[in-house]
């Protein structure tokens, strides 16, 4: 018999980063003499692996430059950690929907954007390092919405499709869980709005950490 499986994305989903993310990338657009973007369109591209996200901010950049711009980033993200302005505080609920998920005998997974020492971090930040049986990121994996982060966790946790599901904040997580022929379901507390996870496919769009155990039995 699989394993049932819940995969969570991370920022927008798990934890609230945004504020990170968008004074990093405002430090790595003006390292190269760039006008930063806008914060909201910078929060449409999280979840992304970073080379696609600069590329879909500067669509007319050439590859090197996404990938310098990419790097840059990460040193700026660094940067912040350093200085300890770093702020990525876990959404109201979800340690309790952990809790209730695992007692009910799913197994927890990751599949984020991050880099594997961005979501170490965050994890060990918030105790929750032991919690999880599989993390993907996109340090190894092709950028969402390839499916090969969700099949990867399926490999780690004995899953299959149909014992699976994919939680997460954004479009790109929708996407990546149709491709992976799993349960999609949307958050509204993330960084795209319900109407576009529910146009990307997801099969059922929560408002609170507290619905997701329910949800997830009652598909399963």
């Amino acid at each position: 018999m699989s394993n049932r499986l819940a995969i969570f994305d991370c920022d927008g989903t798990l934890v609230d980063s945004q504020a990170n993310i968008c004074m990093a990338m405002e430090q790595a657009f003006e390292l190269h003499g760039l006008a930063a973007p806008p914060r909201d369109h910078t929060r449409r591209v999280v979840g992304l692996s970073l080379v696609e996200a600069m590329h879909r901010l500067l669509p007319d950049a050439d590859p090197d430059q996404h990938r310098a711009l990419a790097e840059d980033y990460k040193r700026a993200f660094a940067g912040l950690r350093t200085a300890g302005v770093v702020h990525e505080p876990l959404y109201d609920g979800i340690t309790e929907t952990l809790d209730a998920l695992e007692s009910a005998g799913w197994l927890l997974g990751v599949a984020t954007g991050k880099s594997d020492r961005g979501l170490a971090f965050v994890l060990e930040a918030h105790g929750l390092t032991d919690r999880f049986v599989a993390l993907h990121t996109a340090d190894r994996h092709p950028s969402k919405p390839s499916p090969a982060m969700l099949d990867a966790c399926m490999a780690d946790a004995g899953a299959e499709p149909s014992t699976s599901a994919m939680i997460g904040d954004t479009t790109f997580d929708m996407a990546m869980a149709r491709s992976a022929n799993m349960l999609a379901v949307g958050v509204a507390w993330g960084y795209h709005d319900a109407h576009e996870l529910e146009a990307a496919g997801a099969d059922v769009v929560l408002d609170s950490p507290a619905d997701i155990a329910a949800i997830l039995e009652d598909h399963r």
